[in-house]
């Protein structure tokens, strides 16, 4: 069965919104870093954000499974097996890079 790799691609910090919503302290995400590198397959992986997970999670499934082609019908990612995707943190979204791999060594 294929797995796949999330890379962390991006990470964003609004901080006019973070000043006027966020909480005192508030900053960048603390979780992820870009150039981060995660293996999945089923399972969230270890130290990855729950919330990531949930929003990206689906693509993940889809890209183990086998899906074929691209998704969204060509309108979205031109690569065959990858999904750009983001959490949904409005103040510090993270952006990232999800495909398929076949061997455990190309996850890092």
């Amino acid at each position: 069965m294929a797995k796949c790799r999330i890379t962390v691609l991006e990470t964003q910090f609004n901080e006019k919104l973070a000043q006027e919503y966020g909480v005192e302290n508030f900053g960048p995400c603390p979780f992820h870093k870009v150039g981060q590198v995660f293996g999945a397959g089923y399972v969230k992986p270890e130290g990855f954000c729950d919330e990531a997970w949930k929003c990206i999670q689906h693509y993940v499934f889809a890209i183990v499974h086998g899906a074929q082609g691209t998704f969204f019908r060509n309108q979205w990612v031109w690569q065959e097996g990858v999904a750009i995707n983001s959490c949904n943190d409005g103040l510090r979204p993270v952006i990232f890079k999800v495909e398929r791999i076949h061997k455990q060594k190309d996850i890092k």
